[in-house]
């Protein structure tokens, strides 16, 4: 018998793994997917590490989870700095004084806070997602770099997208292109599955393997799966987003110069395409980029973004309280606990839940 049974070879499941198996807990891992890593996972092409499930760039502001995950793997500088894409045209992201230099020819602080502030829609409570932006960013901004590619992100029209979507945008009046404003920042040199299988290696791990209710005999469960499917969907699915991938290699050596660029055009089928060397500052004569398409979610599709509307929110309420008539289940990771988490978080509440037990 199992002390632990965890379905999902994701972070949270390989960290809740680890942290128990070096208790002197016996677990047992399964995971569908045949390999470990969850989304983060990489793969190993042409000498190039590539992110299969979407750019994971690992940042934090907190001090120890930065240092646990560097027991497991070295991580290099690298600096997230995505550049959009509108009609050909090139826009530092996220929104700083090269933005506003590029859209307006402003040179200032002052300048471009007065080019903002001429564009910005006066509205005390935005009704809508486009109401929200225009108030935020202005007009400008809105039509070349935040409505085509959010309509593309969720599959409607910014006018019927709540406004809670965007709470903020980042408006930065200095010239910096550093996405993240965290302490640490950085890629796991060769990858982060390395990071899952060494959390993983003392525990008995059995992938390409589905759940299925009453199968192993373990004390407890720990859920990284949706909630929505454990309880098979008993109250109803949850919404969420999806994402298809189309990677290819090239002859080349640099197909765009930069790991992330974003396509806010409407008519551009994909959000952005990813250049996997970029992230460690690669020199192989080959280049490995992904176009990412997100996509309406069905039941049999991957979850990636779970849709935190009302109705959602709400339907998520009741299926926590039939998890907590399940005292022998822990619910946890993005999809257990229904809300979009970065990896630090991830690794964080993983590291509770286990300390809880």
């Amino acid at each position: 018998m199992y002390d632990y049974l965890i379905v999902g070879a994701g972070l949270y499941g390989s960290v809740f793994a680890y942290e128990m198996t070096r208790r002197g807990k016996r677990c047992l891992v399964i995971d569908k997917r045949p390999h470990a890593g969850g989304n983060a996972y990489t793969e190993n092409v042409a000498g190039i590490q590539v992110h299969r499930y979407g750019a994971h760039i690992f940042h934090t502001n907190d001090g120890a989870v930065w240092e646990y995950v560097n027991r497991f793997a070295e991580f290099n500088r690298y600096t997230n700095s995505p550049v959009a894409n509108f009609r050909g045209k090139l826009y530092n992201l996220p929104f700083n004084m090269n933005t506003f230099y590029q859209l307006w020819g402003v040179t200032t602080p002052r300048d471009a806070l007065a080019k903002l502030e001429s564009q910005r829609l006066a509205v005390a409570e935005p009704q809508n997602l486009e109401e929200q932006a225009l108030s935020l960013a202005g007009t400008d901004i809105y039509e070349r770099l935040i409505r085509g590619y959010t309509e593309k992100q969720w599959g409607r029209r910014c006018r019927e997208l709540p406004a809670f979507i965007i709470k903020r945008l980042p408006l930065r009046f200095t010239f910096d292109n550093n996405y993240f404003s965290d302490r640490f920042q950085g890629i796991p040199i060769g990858g982060y599955t390395q990071i899952a299988e060494k959390l993983l290696g003392g525990c008995e791990v059995r992938l390409g393997t589905a759940y299925k209710r009453g199968e192993f005999d373990a004390a407890k469960t720990v859920w990284t799966g949706a909630i929505d499917e454990y309880f098979g969907f008993s109250l109803g699915a949850l919404g969420y987003r999806s994402l298809r991938f189309e990677s290819e290699t090239l002859e080349t050596a640099n197909f765009q110069g930069n790991a992330v660029v974003n396509y806010t055009a409407a008519d551009v089928p994909y959000t952005r395409i990813i250049e996997h060397k970029h992230f460690e500052f690669g020199e192989q004569p080959e280049t490995v980029i992904t176009r990412e398409y997100p996509i309406e979610w069905r039941p049999g599709d991957e979850p990636y973004y779970p849709v935190n509307d009302d109705r959602n929110n709400a339907l998520y309420e009741r299926y926590r309280g039939l998890a907590e008539r399940e005292p022998g289940v822990i619910f946890g990771g993005r999809l257990g606990q229904y809300k979009y988490f970065d990896m630090d978080k991830v690794i964080s509440a993983a590291l509770e839940a286990s300390a809880r037990e």
